[in-house]
């Protein structure tokens, strides 16, 4: 990466706002391959140092909000769970090898990334949000039905070992829901894949000024990495608190947060500037 580094020019909009429009027009070569049909933007406004009194603004506190709250739903919505039970499902599921548990997941994660990579200017960032999301409802769901099914005739200890067989049913009963528990998985991977996953990273580069880009960027993933830090560092507390079954079913709650979220507050950005972008924040 660092080596790959040293051939990548700055972005065409920073270098504008540095007074360096012979090296601006050299990137966008690089980077684009002509500089036919561009219009040099107005970057005045992007000179601006931040400050926190630019919170005030619409067009600053709108998309910072937005920013966060995608990376919080994004750790919320229980990829970290999902991804701690993968080898012990499987297991359950009398799969001759569990360990390719892993590999299985990672295999539906970059097969679906992909696909969102291929439609993504064609559906629309709000719309694979959306669906990413309703998918991830029902597979958390599903998730947590399975906990309940096979939890039923358990013991009434509040502890869980993460290890241990979660159901007490007949073998062929626990392989069926096992099966389940599978199915939703693999369901909830390629949902989070195709949106969730990539999708609140690629909206974080396009909705900031890019006077607060660099503050704003930092704060969001602070954000993510704290909720994926507080996910995983609660999540055995809550397991005992809540039981699988609950765990799972707070998590689709907190999906359906998020779908709620994405259709009433998150911009549609396909095809559209940053101005245009800065403008229906500010309500022109």
């Amino acid at each position: 990466m660092l080596l790959l580094m040293c051939c990548m020019p700055e972005t065409p909009r920073f270098l504008l706002t540095q007074h360096k429009r012979q090296e601006a027009m050299a990137a966008l070569q690089f980077l684009w391959g002509s500089e036919q049909g561009w219009e040099e933007p107005c970057v005045e406004s992007e000179h601006q140092v931040f400050q926190l009194a630019l919170l005030r603004h619409p067009g600053i506190y709108k998309p910072f909000l937005i920013g966060i709250s995608l990376m919080a739903f994004q750790q919320l919505s229980g990829i970290n769970a999902i991804m701690f039970y993968a080898e012990t499902i499987f297991e359950e599921a009398k799969f001759k090898d569990s360990s390719l548990a892993s590999v299985i997941m990672g295999t539906i994660q970059v097969l679906f990334t992909a696909v969102a990579a291929l439609i993504m200017d064609k559906a629309g960032r709000r719309l694979l949000l959306a669906l990413s999301g309703v998918v991830m409802v029902f597979s958390t769901s599903a998730f947590g039905t399975y906990f309940k099914l096979t939890q039923d005739g358990s013991n009434n200890s509040s502890h869980v070992d993460l290890l241990a067989p979660v159901s007490t049913e007949p073998v062929d009963t626990s392989v069926g829901l096992a099966w389940l528990a599978v199915g939703s998985m693999c369901l909830f991977i390629a949902g989070f894949a195709v949106g969730w996953g990539p999708i609140p990273w690629l909206l974080m580069s396009e909705i900031f000024p890019l006077h607060v880009k660099g503050v704003a960027t930092g704060v969001c993933v602070l954000t993510n990495w704290l909720m994926a830090f507080l996910v995983t560092k609660e999540f055995n507390n809550l397991m005992e608190v809540l039981r699988p079954y609950g765990v799972f079913w707070l998590a689709s709650a907190f999906c359906i947060f998020s779908v709620l979220f994405t259709l009433f507050w998150v911009p549609e950005t396909k095809g559209k500037t940053l101005e245009q972008i800065t403008a229906h924040f500010e309500g022109r």
